[in-house]
């Protein structure tokens, strides 16, 4: 016990709440110092459903004798709590005979108060339980349980599956079975309480009572927090954890790596401390009794700060991969059985762009196995079928660019086109088809009014049967007539002003076909 014994009083207080707190000890928490500097541990324990309250005392010197004990006992007494009450002293040494009888009286005669004793050989027993490291003073983590990898109701590979569903042209059913890889990372889920009152001549100012959870990556280098969904996903799972045998899941997964925490569960602790003393501390504005406005930085001490739990678990991150031909999609996400959060993925994304997301649209491309957005994926000209924008031969046809899965598709749709009749060829391009027969009507019908064929007709002033007999003799006669309604007065010329009707004289019949209307 060497190495424990070089540490300072504090030092051996703050290791041994974190002994009693992964001894199952709960509301294990620091009280405030005494006069000899020392700092007792409280904390509570629930026997027959009794709540009872343990004051520890905590001595690193070599030799624990009987003062030390009854000191304990009468703290014991006055120690303001609503139930039963007992104690612990704790020591990296011995206890003498003197202290032992003590203890050893007060349990025979059923004090109310009793107190337990526990020495370097008590310690080195718990060390090795707990995973305490004599060495260093620290308290490694032990930990072998793990959310569930996958959910034992389904194939390991179903959340790919459910992914590709999303993806048109393409059946889960048909996918080929993805390599499938687990890393079992480990996390630490921390609760803490912060209980501070601030001060000053007026009154408390600022007072703090918060209960904070929180989970932690605990790989090598510094802790990290989680994002909200991931915590989530290890708090609400933490019932359903099972044990990490590699070699069962070997059985699942491809490949199985685990990673080792990178820190103690006690230097887990202390950067969670540090972490709660920032995030609280605060500047608080209040008026004085001069009526002068003051400025106050509240920072809770490092004694305000109650790390209530610190549980480790592993977090699994399965990465699956799905081979179509040119190319691989990953699939990565953390799990906790059918529970999962996303961190990759490469099935909702188009391959030529920086398309993604779930909203969009993606369609897999049979010719090379391509997932392409709407904008990169075309219709194979010969075989109707999608094909992606990147590994389609092209060529244009009726000005229309066409799109083939290969040289071969391309050289037999040149022979089909060839053999196509004119206005097959132009309905390639229907656009243009379209636009070309309506520039060819416009074009007839100028053509017929400049030979004379189309003849617009005008209606004289007075009846519709007189201007029909003006305009029927030709365009010049039309004019006339047009003229005479103009020198008619409006009196008379009412709506004389007969539009435009035109008459297409067809050729080997004397009917027409009028265009227009006149108006009596």
């Amino acid at each position: 016990m060497a190495v424990l014994d070089d540490l300072s009083g504090f030092e051996f207080e703050d290791l041994m709440e974190d002994v009693f707190r992964n001894l199952g000890y709960e509301n294990v928490r620091q009280a405030e110092r005494t006069a000899d500097e020392g700092r007792d541990v409280l904390m509570e324990e629930v026997v027959d459903g009794t709540r009872r309250a343990i004051i520890v005392e905590c001595k690193h010197t070599g030799t624990v004798g009987r003062p030390v004990v009854q000191k304990l006992h009468s703290a014991i007494a006055t120690f303001d709590f609503d139930g039963p009450k007992r104690g612990i002293v704790v020591t990296t040494g011995r206890f003498t005979n003197p202290a032992q009888e003590y203890a050893q009286r007060l349990q025979q005669n059923d004090d109310p108060h009793p107190i337990e004793l526990l020495d370097g050989e008590d310690l080195r027993e718990i060390a090795d339980e707990i995973g305490l490291d004599l060495y260093n003073g620290r308290i490694e983590i032990l930990c072998d349980e793990t959310l569930r990898p996958y959910d034992p109701a389904v194939d390991v590979d179903t959340p790919v599956k459910e992914a590709f569903r999303d993806i048109e042209n393409i059946e889960a059913a048909d996918l080929p079975v993805p390599h499938s890889q687990v890393t079992f990372r480990p996390v630490v889920a921390i609760t803490a309480d912060t209980n501070a009152v601030f001060e000053t001549s007026v009154g408390v100012v600022h007072r703090i009572n918060d209960r904070t959870q929180f989970v932690v990556h605990a790989e090598r280098g510094h802790p990290t927090v989680a994002d909200d969904d991931i915590a989530t996903l290890v708090t609400e799972n933490f019932h359903a954890t099972v044990n990490l045998d590699a070699d069962r899941f070997g059985e699942v997964f491809d490949a199985v790596e685990e990673r080792r925490f990178g820190q103690t569960q006690t230097e887990y602790k202390e950067w969670a401390v540090d972490r709660l003393q920032d995030f609280h501390t605060t500047t608080v504005t209040y008026t004085g009794d001069n009526n002068v406005t003051y400025n106050k930085t509240c920072e809770p001490n490092l004694s305000d700060i109650s790390v209530q739990s610190i549980e480790p678990v592993y977090l699994p991150e399965v990465r699956q991969t799905t081979e179509l031909q040119e190319y691989s999609y990953p699939y990565e996400y953390y799990t906790a059985g059918p529970s999962r959060v996303t961190l990759e993925d490469g099935i909702h994304r188009c391959v030529h762009c920086e398309t993604s997301g779930v909203d969009a649209t993606y369609t897999y491309c049979p010719n090379c196995g391509a997932i392409a957005c709407d904008s990169h994926i075309k219709t194979e000209r010969l075989e109707g079928e999608p094909v992606c924008t990147g590994c389609a031969v092209t060529e244009r046809f009726a000005l229309k660019t066409k799109y083939f899965y290969d040289d071969q598709n391309l050289e037999a749709f040149r022979e089909e086109y060839g053999e196509m009749p004119i206005h097959e060829k132009a309905m390639e391009n229907k656009w243009l088809a379209g636009g070309s027969a309506i520039t060819t009507l416009l074009l007839l019908i100028g053509l017929l009014i400049i030979g004379g064929i189309i003849s617009p007709l005008g209606v004289q002033a007075g009846s519709a049967t007189s201007s029909s007999s003006a305009c029927s003799s030709g365009p010049l006669n039309c004019q006339l007539a047009r003229s005479k309604a103009s020198s008619v007065g409006p009196s008379q010329r009412g709506n004389a002003e007969c539009p435009l009707t035109l008459t297409v004289h067809s050729a080997g019949s004397s009917n027409g076909l009028r265009v227009g209307s006149s108006t009596t």
